[in-house]
């Protein structure tokens, strides 16, 4: 089964591009945070369509394919995981409700 990732960065909400477990991988392969995320969410088998305007982050989202994360990085890089959204509770009946609201 395929998966998709929908807002890859959270919108950089919750301090993702200031984690420290993905800024010390990031550091050692000498990559960004976002590569890093990138990357992680690659060797998932998940499909990844980053959205970027500037030609130089465009660039960046394609430059990820030149290393690759050991088992370590990627057990480290799950723990990361908050396991909740960082837009809105999936549990708050008025999202459901406004987001049922949409498929009628």
């Amino acid at each position: 089964m395929r998966c998709s990732a929908w807002s890859l960065f959270a919108e950089g909400k919750k301090g993702f591009f200031d984690n420290p477990v993905m800024a010390e991988i990031a550091g050692r392969h000498k990559k960004t945070v976002a590569q890093v995320a990138l990357r992680f969410l690659i060797q998932r088998g998940i499909i990844v369509i980053p959205k970027s305007a500037r030609k130089e982050q465009m660039q960046e989202n394609f430059d990820v394919f030149d290393f690759v994360l050991d088992d370590g990085d990627m057990q480290k890089l799950a723990g990361v995981d908050e396991k909740e959204s960082a837009f809105f509770s999936h549990y708050d009946p008025e999202i459901v409700e406004y987001i049922i609201g949409f498929c009628k």
